[in-house]
């Protein structure tokens, strides 16, 4: 008896095994993005005008997750529980280690020694009503952040907020990519 192989063969231009091979096909790109989104890149919206000029109310960002750590000059958004908004967004000043202190006569803010060039500030570097004791140097497993406009921003020189810890980094802030006219790289 001969054995005929064509016969298990399925017809591969029927129209219900091209239907399964797209269905699986979609099913696979929709958990590669759900990795993606979990754990290398994220979406938030900006919310107030703290990061003004730099971001703007309703901004939508992307941010970078996987295997970050804050460094001085990134703008990263913060998981806040204790506070009204469930995160913000603020740049890293100083990291753990780092020496800072803030001379609010003049509006400049000093770290490891060196007065930073901070031209991305829209408004002069004030002391906040209920201010926060800050270190002169920056704990270990801490982050110092400040909002780009100093005059309103809730950020680490206020005592609701202090000092951050590291592990309530969200992610590096990449780029603005909504509203289309303000798509930027933040760097």
């Amino acid at each position: 008896m001969e054995y005929n192989k064509n016969k298990f063969d399925y017809n591969t231009n029927r129209p219900t095994n091209y239907l399964f091979d797209l269905f699986k096909s979609v099913i696979y790109m929709f958990a590669v993005i759900i990795i993606i989104f979990t754990f290398f890149i994220r979406e938030v919206n900006v919310k107030g005008d703290s990061m003004n000029d730099t971001l703007q109310q309703s901004d939508k960002v992307v941010l970078t997750n996987f295997m970050y750590e804050p460094q001085p000059g990134d703008i990263v958004a913060i998981n806040t529980p204790n506070l009204k908004d469930d995160h913000i967004i603020k740049r890293v000043i100083a990291t753990e280690g780092q020496t800072l202190s803030i001379d609010y006569a003049e509006g400049t803010v000093t770290v490891d020694g060196v007065v930073l060039d901070e031209d991305y500030i829209s408004s002069f570097t004030k002391k906040p009503e209920n201010a926060f004791e800050i270190p002169y140097v920056i704990p270990e497993g801490k982050v110092f952040v400040m909002g780009d406009n100093r005059y309103i921003s809730l950020d680490s020189r206020v005592a609701d907020l202090g000092l951050v810890s590291v592990d309530e980094v969200i992610g590096k802030a990449q780029f603005i990519f909504f509203p289309f006219d303000r798509i930027t790289y933040l760097y």
